[in-house]
C-alpha cells in the first residue's frame, strides 16, 4: 500500500545513487511505456521511489491519447479491470488507490434510436397509413410497406375499411415465401390487432413498435407519406379508390426510378445511371399526369 503526500511545502531533493537512478528510471519506462509527458517524481526512499511508479502507471489515464489503440481499450476499462492487470504484472496496489488516479468520466450512454436504425436498416422494413379525403367526402385509409435500405416501396394498398384482417392479408402479399425481413417498425394505431400480430408472428418478423406519440421514432416511412403529400396528392382531387390506386402507382413509378434522395447518396431506389453529356441534348418526359418529369439525354 503506499500513500502519495496530500501537499508539499517545500521541495525533497532525496539522496539517490547513481544505480538507484537508473532502477527508478527502468521502472518508470516498463511501468508506463506510451506516456510522452515528463513527470516529476518526488520520493523520500528507494522503496518509496518504486511505489510511486504506480502513479506513473496511472498518471497518462488522466491524459489519454485516443489515437493509440491501446489507449483507447484501457479508456474503457474501470478500477477493477486496471487493478486485475497491475496484479498480474507483479504490482501490489490496493484498488481503491487505482480508482482514486483515474478520471473523472460519464457513463456511456445506451446506443440512440438513430444508430438502431442505421445499424439495421436492411433488416427493417416500415409500415404506416395515411387518410385521403375524396371529392364525395370519403375517408380512404392507404398502406405503405417501405424497405429501409434503399428507401424502396415493397407494397402498398387503398380500402375504406383498416380491419386486421385486411392488414394482415397485407403482410402476406407484401412478403410472399421467405422474403420477410427481421424486423417490421410501426405505431401503436389501433386497427393492428391480434390477427395482425398473430400472423406477423407465424411469419417469423419481430415488431418493434414506437411509442405514444412519437412518428419522430418512425422517420422514413413518416417522410414519405409527406412527400407523397407534398409531390403529388395536394396537386390531385380524388373521387375514389380506383383512382387512387392509379394515381399512386403512377408516383411510385417515378418514385422508383427518376426521383433522386439524398439518404441514397442522390440516386433513386433503382438505380440510375450517370449520362454523360456527350450522350446529347436533353429532353423531358413528363410523369404522373404532368406534374413531374424524367430529364434524359438523347441523340438528335
Amino acid at each position: 500500500m503506499i500513500r502519495l503526500p496530500s501537499s508539499i511545502d517545500k521541495p525533497i531533493s532525496p539522496d539517490v545513487s547513481l544505480s538507484n537512478r537508473f532502477s527508478i528510471r527502468n521502472c518508470a519506462r516498463w511501468t508506463s511505456p506510451y506516456s510522452s509527458r515528463p513527470s516529476i517524481v518526488i520520493v523520500h526512499s528507494i522503496a518509496a521511489s518504486l511505489k510511486s511508479a504506480i502513479f506513473m502507471k496511472l498518471s497518462w489515464l488522466m491524459f489519454p491519447i485516443p489515437s493509440h489503440p491501446r489507449l483507447f481499450a484501457a479508456l474503457l476499462w474501470g478500477a477493477p479491470r486496471i487493478h486485475g492487470e497491475l496484479l498480474k504484472l507483479g504490482i501490489e496496489v490496493s484498488q481503491a488507490t487505482v480508482g482514486r488516479y483515474l478520471p473523472w468520466r460519464p457513463k456511456v450512454p445506451s446506443p440512440t434510436w438513430r444508430s438502431f436504425l442505421h445499424n439495421h436498416l436492411s433488416d427493417i422494413a416500415a409500415i404506416d397509413m395515411f387518410v385521403v379525403a375524396t371529392a364525395t367526402f370519403r375517408l380512404l385509409y392507404t398502406l405503405i410497406v417501405l424497405n429501409h435500405d434503399r428507401r424502396r416501396i415493397i407494397h402498398f394498398d387503398v380500402t375504406q375499411y383498416p380491419t386486421q384482417d385486411w392488414l394482415a392479408r397485407q403482410m402476406t402479399e407484401a412478403f410472399p415465401w421467405d422474403t420477410a425481413p427481421n424486423y417490421l417498425l410501426r405505431d401503436r394505431d389501433a386497427s393492428y390487432g391480434a390477427r395482425f400480430r398473430d400472423r406477423i408472428r407465424v411469419m417469423g418478423i419481430t415488431e418493434v413498435i414506437t411509442a405514444p406519440r412519437s412518428p419522430w421514432q418512425n422517420p422514413y416511412v413518416e417522410r414519405l407519406i409527406g412527400s407523397i403529400r407534398r409531390e403529388c396528392l395536394d396537386h390531385i382531387i380524388i373521387f375514389n379508390e380506383h383512382q387512387l390506386r392509379g394515381v399512386l402507382s403512377s408516383y411510385f413509378q417515378y418514385y422508383h426510378k427518376t426521383r433522386t434522395h439524398l439518404s441514397v447518396d442522390k440516386d433513386c431506389p433503382q438505380p440510375r445511371p450517370i449520362q454523360p453529356p456527350s450522350a446529347g441534348t436533353i429532353i423531358a418526359f413528363p410523369q404522373v399526369g404532368g406534374l413531374h418529369h424524367r430529364y434524359e439525354r438523347r441523340a438528335a
